[in-house]
């Protein structure tokens, strides 16, 4: 779970929103209304969740706090058993160690109500077909690391022929990448595209989604899809593989193999900075 909360952690302080319900735990980060990240942890992925509360409480929490305090939990080599409970009597996120006779880790977290209601993205689908491309994490990682210029924007183009995804990014020169569909189907792995379309993202903002891509979805060669949506609002998704509990957990086969339940959601939508008009519409 560590590795996922950590894939949306792109500054030191940072805050998130949590919001619990019967079919598990979001966790949401956003940073001036230009990025929001969004880490789904289905109910399946505990090996216990009880869920009693009216409606879906939303509380407010430091998310480096959280993710640090998971990992003074954690001993290496081995899964953890904690146990997370929300709320305290003060409203506090509480957290306890329940898989050692020996000791106890407790720890409480401070949680506040949130200044705002997190903005929902509302992404839709820019026509009826999507405008979506599925490219290995680790060239995905590669390539927005390599474009790197201080307050630059990037450019993303998606061409129907030849099939292709371009980044380009413009600094102190110019440095264009291309992922061409059929000379590169090792690493761009699924394209769909009707017309040409381009938009710009800041630097800062692409970057957030890959930089820190947990090392278990580059060992495990996992894809991520990134979506163009109406407006040029893109969205980027990672699977990340989440840890097999010490006990027997009932989404986990006699062989070991792990059911789509043991993995972890994360979305990211980045707000284009600017974008070229349609062609094809000539809008």
């Amino acid at each position: 779970m560590v590795d996922a909360l950590t894939a949306v952690r792109w500054k030191r302080h940072q805050d998130a929103v949590m919001e619990l319900s019967e079919h598990g735990v979001v966790l949401i980060v956003e940073e001036t209304r230009c990025l929001q990240a969004k880490v789904y942890l289905q109910r399946e992925l505990f090996v216990q969740y009880e869920y009693s509360a009216q409606g879906r409480p939303r509380f407010g929490v430091s998310l480096s706090l959280f993710v640090n305090c998971l990992n003074t939990f954690s001993v290496p080599g081995r899964s953890n058993m904690i146990e997370i409970r929300y709320p305290g009597p003060d409203m506090q996120l509480l957290l306890k160690s329940v898989d050692s006779m020996d000791a106890c880790i407790y720890a409480e977290i401070r949680t506040r109500i949130p200044d705002t209601i997190s903005w929902d993205y509302n992404f839709e689908p820019a026509g009826s077909t999507p405008l979506s491309f599925t490219v290995k994490s680790a060239a995905l990682k590669e390539a927005i690391d390599d474009l790197e210029w201080p307050g630059s924007s990037i450019q993303i183009t998606l061409e129907p022929v030849p099939p292709s995804v371009t980044f380009r990014g413009e600094g102190h020169g110019d440095l264009q990448i291309d992922f061409m569909y059929y000379a590169n189907t090792d690493l761009l792995i699924a394209f769909h595209c009707d017309h040409r379309v381009s938009y710009r993202y800041k630097y800062k903002f692409l970057r957030a989604t890959t930089s820190n891509i947990p090392s278990s979805v580059i060992r495990d060669n996992r894809g991520s899809k990134l979506t163009i949506g109406r407006g040029g609002m893109l969205k980027v998704q990672h699977l990340v593989s989440v840890a097999r509990p010490s006990i027997p957990h009932p989404h986990v086969d006699s062989a070991g193999y792990q059911q789509p339940s043991r993995i972890a959601y994360i979305e990211f939508f980045v707000k284009p900075e600017e974008y070229e008009e349609d062609i094809q519409n000539g809008s």
